[in-house]
């Protein structure tokens, strides 16, 4: 199994199967091919149907993209591995935050694009980033009272590797947050995969 990826400190889509697979010890193969410079397209193109990261090639040679569907390709791949959660109202919970984080909070996104190394304290988000940050605290909030944490629905699983590239976000940018806002990320922020990916990323900014 291989997994195409972006850079460390800027492609957030790569790192939530990453850290997945990282975070459930499963063995695979990674390719990390930078981007935005000229000769990225061609250099995923030669890989990949698409320009894209990531991209899942699995024993079949088959090729699965959008972090998303590599995710759920593996939870079904992986079913002794509880990525999602067992309980049948918490699975179907956790799926929906998860596909919310994949299509939504556009203004996040673009206020506050993902830099790992960036520290920019006292940046000034946008009405709309204000209002999707609002939207992910209730989001967060409501799980771990309903799930009874220490993660989303209990133990880690998809829905906080979903969200984990926010929290990276909400750290370089100086996010204000609640106290359980706060508390989760430094939840997030210590799991050992996630360590591990940032320790990469700010080795790759050194270069």
């Amino acid at each position: 199994m291989k997994l195409v990826i972006g850079d460390k400190n800027f492609s957030s889509w790569s790192m939530r199967p990453w850290i997945l697979l990282k975070h459930f010890g499963i063995a695979f193969d990674e390719v990390l091919i930078p981007l935005y410079r000229p000769e990225s397209k061609a250099k995923l193109l030669k890989l990949l149907p698409t320009s894209k990261v990531p991209c899942l090639t699995i024993d079949a040679g088959d090729v699965v993209w959008e972090s998303l569907a590599v995710v759920e390709t593996l939870a079904e791949a992986h079913t002794e591995q509880a990525m999602w959660p067992r309980d049948a109202i918490a699975r179907a919970h956790a799926r929906s935050v998860s596909a919310e984080m994949h299509v939504g909070f556009a203004a996040l996104r673009e206020n506050m694009p993902m830099d790992i190394c960036k520290r920019a304290t006292g940046h000034e988000a946008t009405p709309e980033a204000l209002a999707n940050i609002a939207c992910i605290e209730a989001l967060w909030g409501d799980c771990l009272a309903k799930f009874d944490g220490p993660f989303l629905f209990g133990k880690s699983s998809i829905a906080d590797a979903m969200f984990a590239p926010v929290v990276t976000r909400f750290i370089s940018y100086g996010a204000s947050l609640n106290d359980t806002s706060r508390a989760y990320c430094e939840r997030v922020i210590e799991l050992p995969a996630v360590v591990a990916w940032i320790a990469d990323a700010r080795e790759e900014t050194k270069q």
